[in-house]
């Protein structure tokens, strides 16, 4: 499994000349918050929480779990991103795991994608994070898994974020509705 996932690794790390030929989700938000509060918001069971599922696995290590449970009760398989974990971690600034489709989209769901996410803080209270989302195959379904992502981590999850920010986090018995 470990060498798995550092072959994953390293093929997101292909040459200039492939990059730009592949496809990426590219999604970037400006927080009103310190890099401290951020990087934390993304890196701990309680700090996701606050703003992008109801429950999660988080082991902040390398191969540890990144699993969020957007439907925790759910059968196993049908949770969220289930069976996903952490490839690389610098704290304050980046933070790396691979990623699986919602079960609608199940021969998909089957592989991974890999996201970056870095963390820049522009001012004390400010913090620029950007999310990079890569590894894309081709296909009927993979089309519509990127046209998913394309707008869930700009329209959804960044928009959580700032709401858990702005105004508090998250309640998920009653969430907020995002226009």
């Amino acid at each position: 499994m470990k060498i798995f996932l550092l072959c994953l690794l390293l093929m997101s790390a292909v040459s200039l000349s492939a990059q730009e030929t592949e496809r990426v989700v590219k999604a970037e938000v400006i927080i009103n918050a310190g890099v401290d509060a951020v990087w934390e918001a993304w890196t701990t069971e309680t700090g996701l929480k606050t703003f992008l599922a109801p429950a999660c696995k988080i082991e902040p290590r390398v191969f540890g779990a990144f699993e969020i449970y957007f439907n925790p009760n759910g059968a196993p398989g049908e949770r969220g991103g289930e069976g996903n974990v952490i490839l690389a971690l610098q704290p304050q600034k980046m933070l790396a795991f691979t990623w699986n489709a919602p079960p609608h989209l199940p021969n998909v769901r089957q592989q991974r994608t890999s996201v970056v996410v870095r963390f820049k803080e522009l001012e004390k209270q400010r913090t620029q994070v950007t999310l990079i989302e890569s590894g894309w195959g081709e296909g009927e379904e993979w089309d519509q898994a990127f046209t998913y992502f394309s707008n869930a981590w700009q329209n959804i999850v960044f928009r959580l974020m700032k709401y858990r920010f702005e105004v508090g986090p998250v309640d998920w018995a009653k969430p907020p509705a995002l226009k």
